[in-house]
């Protein structure tokens, strides 16, 4: 089964950016998206033979999440269940014959770390549904996470030591996430990689440049970990700030 997860940047712009042509190519049974930046129904998004689903932010033009899937799900959930947390559109779950698919766009801590407590907070409830998910079937979690877990996880990890994303308290989490009975399919197949980056900030080529970022994942419980046949990264698909991320998987 292959899925791929692709922060979009804005569904609406990236349809003008090559966007249908990738989704294509990547040809996935199960495609998840961030930052849509849409409600449904602002853009026709044609897909035939798969399904689409969609969360929205209550504030326009801004977060927002979908799937489309080609395998029928037996049930999709919208959020986490937070009366604080899901008014942003930022989670979607559905429920397969034997795994759960959640698929997150974590929220960021913004410059200053303004946002940290709100984040620290949505990653506390976040891992308590994931670990209720999987006490039902295996999860596999995926999307935008909002931070880079390890110094091999970016270009330049002494001078954003403390910055959003590559905070000790946002890696943290990460870090309690993974403790908690989940493996970075990434990192498990590939430990040592580095230069495999999933966003590169517009600003100074950082994309020609490759001073990028790895905060795009595919995570998935510890008990179908041997299940997992590769973990790939899309760099070469342009389109939006991040690139797609792949889970070859049963």
């Amino acid at each position: 089964m292959k899925l791929v997860s692709w922060n979009v940047n804005g569904l609406r712009a990236c349809l003008g950016k090559g966007f249908l042509e990738s989704f294509a190519t990547l040809d996935a049974d199960v495609f998840c998206l961030q930052e849509t930046k849409m409600q449904p129904g602002q853009a026709e998004v044609d897909l035939p033979g798969y399904e689409q689903y969609w969360n929205s932010a209550v504030k326009k033009g801004y977060s927002g999440t979908a799937v489309f899937t080609r395998v029928k799900p037996l049930a999709v959930t919208y959020g986490i269940g937070s009366s604080e947390h899901d008014g942003e559109g930022r989670a979607i779950t559905l429920e397969f014959d034997n795994f759960f698919l959640v698929n997150c766009y974590v929220p960021n801590a913004q410059r200053d770390l303004t946002r940290l407590s709100f984040r620290m907070a949505w990653e506390d409830e976040l891992r308590a549904y994931l670990k209720g998910l999987d006490g039902r079937k295996p999860v596999i979690y995926c999307g935008d996470l909002n931070v880079a877990h390890e110094e091999i996880d970016l270009k330049n990890p002494k001078s954003n030591r403390g910055n959003a994303g590559f905070s000790d308290e946002e890696r943290g989490k990460m870090t309690e996430l993974l403790a908690a009975g989940f493996v970075d399919t990434f990192r498990y197949l590939y430990p040592e990689a580095a230069g495999a980056y999933s966003w590169w900030s517009y600003m100074y080529h950082a994309r020609e440049n490759n001073a990028g970022w790895r905060i795009d994942y595919f995570i998935v419980s510890e008990s179908i970990k041997d299940a997992v046949n590769d973990s790939v990264i899309h760099p070469e698909i342009m389109g939006s700030d991040h690139c797609p991320v792949e889970l070859d998987i049963f």
